[in-house]
């Protein structure tokens, strides 16, 4: 069986004000042709499908666009659940329409989407139960089992256990009780069948985190050990970091895939992509590949000495498509001319970080000058408004200063 594994694609996010809309239908269109490629036989979707849980009208149809071509009329499984972003309800909507193309669709934990066999030319659903799913797929002589864990918030896990496990197990520690669920949940598996788990949750074994991953978990208590992977398991599907990384320390492969785009400045340099795998019920070690994604605009930094480098840059071309990160280096601060000025040469220009002179390399340099109280103003104008301030209002300044003067004296 090959299996396609793919995460927080977070569909109408936006990146300060400006629309992905574009670059996630492009990615779509990429990911569907990965797949027709690539022959794959099972896709899973490892929750964050939409930024929020209220999503627009544009990214709910483009998720029902990316079911009905990813399934091909229900001749590929898919396999999706609900993020700590998702609307649990929003995400399984169109579950009616996931079914016909294919798709099993788990909003909450407990989900159970019962069986479904419309025939041996389409995906079935030949078992079920909360939380887990065995698929038949047309062409492929063995089944899969997938545990799929949905976004477990505390009290959506405890509902969980009460419904799948005990009282007993409602009392233990939120990490303990996601690997007391995996370990019940993994005697589903089946010797002749494909073992796979995906979830959306912070496991501990892997790199560093980008800023746009909202915390799903408060301190450590909702970081899950890497030793909760099952044994029976040959691949854990992975959801929430947007770095594409391998958990270690784990039973069984388990990696995170990463997000398809790059949502925050954190993330320059990560390269994005899906990760496909091959694997028999037999195999102790699935065959893993990395397959790049081309699309989606490249999130650069640029560090310039003075504004000139930046003007020369932006003539240049430089970084054409990219969302710009600005630091500029600055005897004096910008003035709302020169940020407007900045902006307009270069829209993408996301942020703009201005580094002055600290107060010692200002004194190491500083001509051994005294400026009167009027010019000291003047000069503070002109670097604050790029311009000379009008006569009367240098004459007002001195007017407050010597009554705040007199007043000082009295």
């Amino acid at each position: 069986m090959r299996i396609l594994h793919t995460a927080d694609w977070h569909l109408g996010r936006t990146l300060e004000g400006r629309s992905r809309q574009e670059e996630h239908a492009q990615f779509v269109d990429e990911l569907c042709a990965i797949v027709r490629e690539e022959a794959i036989d099972l896709v899973l979707i490892a929750g964050d499908v939409f930024d929020t849980v209220n999503p627009s009208a544009s990214a709910e149809e483009l998720w029902c666009d990316a079911l009905a071509r990813l399934g091909e009329n229900g001749r590929r499984a898919v396999v999706a659940i609900a993020g700590n972003h998702d609307s649990p309800d929003r995400l399984t909507a169109v579950r009616a329409l996931a079914q016909r193309h294919g798709a099993t669709l788990f909003g909450y934990p407990h989900d159970d989407p019962g069986t479904h066999t419309p025939g041996p030319d389409r995906v079935q659903r030949v078992a079920s139960g909360p939380g887990w799913v065995e698929l038949t797929v047309p062409g492929v002589e063995h089944a899969a089992v997938v545990l799929a864990l949905a976004y477990p918030s505390e009290s959506r896990l405890k509902q969980l256990m009460a419904d799948t496990l005990g009282e007993e197990e409602l009392q233990l520690a939120y990490a303990d009780q996601v690997k007391r669920w995996l370990a019940a949940a993994a005697s589903r598996f089946r010797p002749d069948a494909v073992r796979l788990i995906t979830s959306h949750i912070y496991m501990a074994g892997g790199e560093e985190t980008s800023d746009v991953e909202r915390p799903i978990q408060m301190g450590s208590a909702y970081t899950v050990p890497a030793d909760a992977v099952p044994s029976g398991a040959q691949y854990v599907a992975l959801g929430h970091l947007h770095r594409p990384q391998w958990i270690h320390g784990a039973a069984a492969l388990t990696r995170y895939s990463g997000s398809p785009l790059s949502f925050s400045f954190n993330e320059v340099g990560y390269q994005k992509g899906v990760t496909v795998l091959d694997v028999r019920p037999g195999d102790t070690q699935p065959v893993v590949r990395e397959i790049p994604i081309s699309v989606g605009r490249p999130l650069v930094k640029w560090e310039a000495r003075g504004l000139a480098e930046v003007e020369r840059w932006v003539a240049e071309g430089k970084d054409p498509t990219a969302f710009i990160d600005l630091t500029v280096h600055l005897e004096h601060p910008l003035t709302l001319e020169q940020i407007h000025r900045l902006r307009s040469l270069r829209p993408d220009i996301i942020h703009i970080h201005p580094v002055l002179p600290s107060v010692e390399e200002v004194a190491a340099t500083a001509e051994p000058v005294e400026l009167s109280v009027a010019e000291q103003f003047v000069r503070f104008y002109q670097q604050e408004r790029g311009g000379s301030p009008p006569d009367a209002l240098v004459r007002l300044f001195l007017e407050l200063v010597n009554d705040q003067s007199e007043v000082g004296e009295e």
